[in-house]
Formats: structure tokens, sequence, C-alpha cells
């Protein structure tokens, strides 16, 4: 019986990803992929919303032992989770929960829907949490997602400008990771060409830039700027090279506006980016549009309401805040066979507005985007800051290097410190600049900061994410 009520519930919830589906292999305009989904009133948004998520309590509680057991230790039934207004009952599932599961029921964990049987049977591509923290969890995909997949990337790759007539170059080095292959999957959808840019290093993509001129760029900020150096290097101007979109994803840029300028400024070309995460938004979760650059020079990103629920919640007390309010994001994933998690929190900080934008989508914005996940906070003698914080201060001073280090450790009187290496052709006489950045630094962290100027090339180049973070501080 618990194997028949499993696929019962099963075969439910596919019905109701399939009837919310809408356009599901063409896009029905120029600008938006779904206007009936893409537009749709907050009335339509929320109908959806509830739709799915009274036909998810059921499919995870029959299907992931992870949530039988939470349910069960919770006092709740799966009909006690319905609808949007439900949502607040349930404690917002963590990273940690994962790694436990992960660790105690190896090697996939219970957190996820997939079985052997479905895996068996129409299993797609196994992928790792790339999260700067932790065990790796890992996840099962069914060919069911990476259609999913595929139709939800496209609808925010239409948003971003990309479609016919360009070429993609996709620079990454397609490992266990989200983000290209989804993409990969949506270019197909959409007719779009790629170029796979996997296992060369910066001398082969420069080269590849300049025979073929994709007209967009697929890779992490911090690779962005490093190819766009190479090619200086080699006397070429990126700007005049004929990329016109960077497609940026797997760290914060948009959000961050010194380095959004340098990486344009660099290429001349737009920057547009994808927010998500493994576990609950493996496909689209956040994406730039036309108008997520706006004249005030705040960005925003949309996210995909139809196929997520995104709250913000209070880091201390994990309750939800109300729109307006900065908090952590936690996400309930609502397009998935395979991993469709209930209020997972994902944990980077932002606001979130539901107001209509300029470019005609009605669907939630991250105001600000995203700057600074929750995992990768410093606390450094009771001062806490975050990674992004320190890269807008060396930003902000003209001349450093594209890269740079934080190295925290312990000094010799038991005293945490943290000194930021960073490169400048006036390494032979940094006092000034060593003044400067410690100021501007001391500013936005307010905490005392060392400064070391080094010689351009001297740090590691990067090569697909920055490694800006080295803690050398005795673990207790």
């Amino acid at each position: 019986m618990a194997s028949s009520r499993a696929e019962q519930t099963r075969a439910a919830w596919l019905a109701v990803l399939d009837k919310y589906k809408l356009d599901p292999d063409r896009p029905s305009a120029a600008a938006m992929w779904s206007p009936r989904l893409d537009g749709a009133s907050r009335d339509e948004i929320v109908a959806i919303q509830n739709a799915k998520l009274a036909v998810l309590a059921p499919f995870l509680y029959e299907n992931s032992a992870f949530y039988r057991r939470r349910f069960d230790r919770l006092g709740l039934a799966p009909s006690d989770i319905s609808g949007l207004d439900d949502l607040p009952q349930w404690p917002v599932v963590d990273k940690l929960e994962m790694m436990e599961d992960a660790q105690a029921h190896p090697p996939y964990g219970t957190y996820s829907t997939m079985s052997d049987a479905v895996w068996a049977e129409r299993g797609w591509m196994m992928f790792a949490s790339s999260g700067s923290t932790g065990v790796p969890r890992v996840f099962r995909y069914s060919q069911i997602d990476r259609e999913l997949w595929a139709w939800a990337n496209a609808r925010a790759m239409v948003a971003m400008g990309i479609g016919k007539g360009d070429t993609v170059f996709m620079i990454t080095g397609f490992g266990p990771h989200v983000w290209a292959w989804g993409v990969q999957f949506a270019l197909a959808k959409m007719g779009v060409p790629a170029i796979p840019g996997g296992g060369m290093d910066a001398k082969a993509r420069a080269g590849i830039v300049l025979r073929f001129r994709p007209s967009v760029l697929l890779a992490t900020p911090s690779y962005a700027l490093r190819l766009g150096r190479v090619l200086e290097e080699q006397g070429h101007d990126p700007a005049r090279l004929g990329v016109r979109t960077l497609f940026l994803g797997g760290e914060p840029a948009m959000g961050i506006a010194h380095t959004r300028a340098r990486i344009q400024d660099l290429w001349g070309a737009r920057t547009v980016e994808f927010y998500g995460c493994t576990e609950a938004a493996p496909h689209v979760g956040g994406f730039s549009c036309a108008a997520s650059q706006g004249e005030s020079g705040r960005v925003t990103t949309h996210l995909l309401e139809d196929v997520q629920v995104w709250e913000v919640i209070d880091p201390e007390t994990r309750q939800k805040l109300p729109d307006g309010a900065r908090g952590l994001t936690v996400c309930t994933s609502l397009n998935s066979e395979s991993s469709p998690q209930l209020r997972f929190l994902v944990g980077d900080y932002t606001v979130l507005d539901r107001t209509p934008c300029a470019c005609g989508r009605s669907h939630v914005r991250a105001m600000g985007a995203f700057a600074g996940r929750a995992d990768d906070l410093i606390n450094l003698r009771g001062i806490k800051m975050f990674p992004v914080q320190i890269e807008e201060a060396v930003r902000a001073l003209p001349g450093i290097g594209d890269e740079f280090e934080i190295v925290i450790a312990t000094d010799a009187s038991e005293l945490d410190v943290m000194t930021v290496r960073i490169e400048h052709a006036d390494h032979a006489a940094p006092e000034a600049l060593r003044a400067a950045l410690a100021d501007e630094l001391r500013a936005r962290c307010e905490v005392r900061v060392g400064v070391e100027v080094l010689a351009p090339g001297t740090l590691p180049k990067t090569e697909f994410k920055a490694k800006r973070v080295r803690d050398l501080r005795a673990k207790p």
C-alpha cells in the first residue's frame, strides 16, 4: 500500500506540474516566453502556488523519508500544508539538516523524492551542491526535471534579451554544478547555438572569442574579468570584439556596483545574471531583465513565482518578514519531480518587492539583487561582515588589480586579524594606497584591517569561481 500511495502522489504531482507548464515548447511573444505566466496577476500567481502546494506536501510525505520523519516529528499531516497561508507552520529546512541526513543515509540521503526505481527508469543527471560550507549534498534529477529546467531557463533568458542571432560561449568546467547544464538545454529549446568552453585555459578561450566572436559570454564574474585581461595582454580590446551580453552566475556581481561597472566597462557589454541553488532552485531562481539596471543605479532581480515561492526571514528568529524588510532568502520549489523542497533556506540577503516591473513582468523582485550569503559571513573579533563588503571597498579605489585575497589568521598575542592582499602597479611605494584602502575598509566594515600591496601577477588567477577567503585560524 505504501508503494501504491507513493506512486499515486507522484502521478498527482506530475499532473499539476504539467497543468501549469504553459507554452511548453516555444515562446508565445517576443518579449515574454509565456505572457500568461510572466505577466500573471497577483491573484493568478497565488492560485497557481496554492494548487501546487496542496499536492506537494502529500508527494513529499510519501516519497521522501526525510520529509516523512520531519512531518511526524512536528506533529503535522500533509493536509496541514495546503497553501501559502500554511507555510509558516513549517520551520525552514537548512543545509545542516541535509548534511546530517546525507551522512546518516549515504550516498544520496533521503531529502529528495528520487527513488532508485525512478532513477533506473528515467534518470538524467546527478549534481552536487557547490556551496562554501559543509558536506556536498548530492541530487539525482530525472528526464522530466531536465525538460522543466529547459523551459524555466528559456523563460528567463528571453527576459535577458538572449535569442535568435546570438551565439553563447559557455565558459564553464561542466562539472556537477547545475547552472551551465540547465542553460545548455534551454539554449537547445530556444534554437540558440552554443560553444562549449570546458577543458580550456584562458588563452585557448581568448582564442575562441577572437576567432568566432560570440555575442554572449557565460562565466562567473571573476572569470569574465580574468578573460578580459588576458585579451588585453594579447593586445586586444575586449570591448571591440562583439560581445554584447555577459551572462554571469556562481558569484555575486549585479549587486556589487563597482564590480559590475568594472566588468561592463572592460567588455563594453551589459551584464545579466542567474541566481539559484542546487537544492531548491537548480534551474533559474532569479534573473535579470531589460529594466534590471534602472536609472537610479539600483539593480533588481526577478524571481519566478509560478515555479517557486520566495520569502525572506529574520536571520535570528527565522520568522517570515514582510516585503520591504531585509532578510535571508527561503525557497519552496514547485517545479521539480526530484527535489521539490519545502521552505529551504538558500540564505542570501535581499529585500523583496512585488510591484510590477517596467519590463511588464509581475513576479516578485529582489531589490539590489543579492549581496552576501549567510554561509560566507566573516566573524572577526565579534564584528561580522561579508566578503562582498570587502570587494566593494577594493573595487572603489582606482588601479587595483582584479584579483584580491582575504587572509584571516591568529597573531602571536592570540588576536584574530585580517589582511586584504591586493595587486597594484605602485607596489614599491604603497603607503598612500595602503592607507586609502584601510580607511575604505574601516568605513564599510567597521574594523581595522591590514593591507598588503603586491606586484601585479602575484596572486593566483581565477580559473572558474574565485576563492577570496583564506581562514588560517586554528579551529576549536
